[in-house]
Formats: C-alpha cells, structure tokens, sequence
C-alpha cells in the first residue's frame, strides 16, 4: 500500500483522518489508504472499528430478520459446540497429556485476539509451538510466505514441535476455541479472529472483518486455508458478510469437515 500523491486518494486520506485522529501513513501494498497507530488502546480501537462500519451501506435485510438470524446462529453455536466438547473430552484430555510429556510449557495457548467490532478477547488453543515462540517471530518476519505484514504464515516454521505440526496438520489445535465459541467471543462461522498487532496494520476496508464474530471457519478456510493471501481472504469474508444466512453458515459448516481431512493449506 503506497501514496501516491493524486487528489483522490489525498481526499480521501483527510476523510480518513477527520474521522479518527488514529490512522497513520500506510505500509503494506493493498491499495487502501489508512492504517491504525500501533497504540491503539482496545477501547479507541472499538471506536475505531465503529466508525469505520457506520460509514457502510446496511443491508437489505429487515430488523426481524437480522434478529431472528442472530437467534438461531447462536443456538446453532451453544448445541454444536456443547454437544462437540462432551463428545471429544477424552480426545482433548489425550492431547493435553501429550503436549505436556513431549514439551516444555503448559498445554494450552492462551492469546489475545481482537473480536467483533475491535473488542479484545482470549482467545485459547492447544499449545503447538515452543513457550518463546512469540519472542521469535520478529526474527522470522522476512521469511514470511504471506509477503503482507498484515498476516503471518510459514509453511516451515522451526518454532513448531513435532506434536504441533500433527495438531495443525488435523487442527486439533484449534479445538479448544469450541470454548470461546461457548463463551461467545466467537462462533462456529466467521472470518478468523486476527491478533491485535495485524489489526494495527488494517486498513480502513480492512476494518470489515470485524463487523461480525470471528469463526472457527470460514470461506477461506474451505478454500484452502493459509495457501490464499491476505488480500483475497479479506475479499471472501467480506462475501461472507454479505451472504450470511443459516443455510449459508451450514454449507459452510460441512465444507469443513472434507477440508479438513484433506488438510490442505494446513500449517
């Protein structure tokens, strides 16, 4: 994402910036204008985030049926993922137990992950990587594969155990967010609840993402996973945005299961 100093895009830079005072100069190649200062506390990225979806057309969709689709969306999340935790227990213990006998470090991942409309939650996982993996990223950056600072994937990342690579290889990881789901902080389908340092990287149409909860899974996610780049990611869960319906969001559920299996994208 570059300046190029023409009127429009100069223009639109003051709008960004008559609207919160948060933006800055961009650095990540999208072509959208404005990103957010790095800090950004989570209350003013609320904000943020707020404004930002303000300026958006509402949808066709009725205030019944808006509230009749976050009904059922939600009772859909408490009996699938209620029903999944009692079911996989066993399978959840099995892992933990694993993890501690193979690595040193606690079993789960608790991180910070930003929500709908900005907010901040923990948000947990299956530990599959070493206890300072977090310290190391800086240092793997260049060797990022997304080319996008916006996100960060390595197919070969050193900082995974082995049992880690066999957890993200199943996603197995990722079972635990079954709790967040629960609690509310997420749900079953919905864009991917990013880390608080690549939402200080978004763009002004980036902030989209967060008009709804994040998901276990998503259009991208069925779509081959971390193999699609940024910017298309952001392209289908904005098409999720604007398509999601129950039918929808069961389509997508079953999706999930053959992707997967199939693993592909998965590291």
């Amino acid at each position: 994402m570059s300046e190029n100093g023409t009127s429009g895009q100069t223009a639109t830079a003051t709008l960004h910036s008559s609207l919160n005072p948060l933006y800055s100069s961009p650095n990540h190649p999208s072509g959208s204008e404005r990103t957010i200062e790095p800090s950004v506390r989570p209350r003013t990225l609320r904000r943020t985030v707020r404004e930002a979806i303000t300026h958006r057309p509402e949808s066709n969709a009725t205030r019944r049926e808006k509230a009749l689709y976050a009904f059922a969306k939600r009772a859909l999340d408490v009996f699938v993922t209620g029903s999944a935790i009692l079911v996989l227990s066993p399978l959840f213990i099995a892992i933990a137990v694993a993890i501690r006998l193979t690595s040193r470090g606690p079993a789960i991942y608790k991180h910070t992950r930003v929500g709908l409309r900005g907010r901040e939650f923990t948000c947990y996982k299956f530990r599959s990587m070493s206890v300072d993996a977090d310290r190391q990223k800086d240092k793997l950056r260049e060797k990022n594969q997304h080319k996008d600072s916006r996100t960060f994937k390595m197919a070969n990342d050193p900082r995974i155990t082995p049992i880690g690579r066999l957890l993200r290889k199943s996603s197995f990881d990722e079972l635990p967010q079954l709790f967040n789901v629960l609690l509310g902080d997420m749900s079953l389908v919905g864009p991917r609840p990013p880390v608080p340092s690549e939402v200080e990287q978004y763009s002004w149409d980036d902030l989209r993402r967060l008009e709804v909860k994040p998901g276990l899974t998503c259009i991208w996610q069925v779509s081959g996973r971390s193999n699609i780049p940024f910017p298309k990611q952001l392209q289908m869960d904005i098409e999720y945005i604007e398509r999601q319906s129950l039918l929808f969001d069961l389509q997508l559920l079953l999706r999930t299961v053959p992707a997967v299996l199939s693993a592909k994208g998965a590291y």
